[in-house]
């Protein structure tokens, strides 16, 4: 079912941006190969697909961007995954990382507050072979309180402050990835929490889009 609309070419495409992952510092095989596999042109419009696989970030829906790769990588790389680790992305867009996610052999929730997105994505996950993963509609900063704990908290776009809900939702010894600031002045932190307390440690500067609260009807 991964094949959906993949051929020889895309294929090659792949392996060409995980060797320029490669060279840029991803060292997790495990991520490579999961970027690897996954069709990441299937997650932009068909007019943009030639641009899939450049290690760049793109516009999708709802004024939002699907993430450079490189960015990607760096991130689930941080979460440090095992097999069987339930966790939580906020911010679902393409549903790229996602799917990046439930192939590391982790079961993914993820939260989406525009619904254009959450229902476009809702159709191709299944479309693609990845019907596990768990879509859910609602605002990013409440995250999944039915579902949690988590043992891992992934958030794909920039906050001000990190949200002390999602940080209650993390188990004991769980993991939180997230980018902190706003404007030019973003941080990539790892969050570990560990016996009640916080431990912080930040990798570098990024650029997301905004975290912003509530929900944002389809018109």
């Amino acid at each position: 079912m991964i094949g959906h609309n993949d051929n020889y070419r895309y294929k090659g495409l792949r392996q060409q941006l995980v060797s320029a992952l490669r060279k840029k510092g991803i060292k997790d095989e495990k991520v490579l190969k999961a970027i690897s596999q996954i069709p990441r042109h299937c997650f932009l419009d068909e007019a943009f697909a030639e641009w899939a696989y450049k290690d760049t970030a793109f516009p999708i829906a709802a004024g939002q961007t699907i993430s450079q790769p490189y960015t990607l990588a760096s991130q689930t790389e941080l979460l440090n995954i095992k097999k069987g680790d339930k966790i939580l992305e906020v911010g679902t867009g393409s549903g790229y990382q996602a799917c990046v996610l439930a192939s590391l052999g982790a079961k993914v929730y993820t939260v989406e507050r525009h619904e254009e997105l959450f229902m476009k994505t809702a159709k191709l996950l299944p479309k693609i072979g990845f019907n596990q993963i768990r879509t859910l509609l609602g605002d990013g900063y409440d995250g999944a309180e039915r579902f949690a704990p988590f043992d891992k908290i992934l958030v794909t776009a920039a906050c001000n402050l990190i949200p002390k809900t999602l940080v209650h939702q993390l188990k004991e010894g769980g993991i939180m990835v997230i980018p902190v600031g706003n404007g030019e002045n973003q941080q990539m932190i790892r969050l570990l929490k560990n016996e009640g307390k916080i431990e912080i440690k930040e990798h570098g500067h990024y650029r997301f889009v905004p975290m912003l609260g509530g929900v944002a009807t389809h018109a």
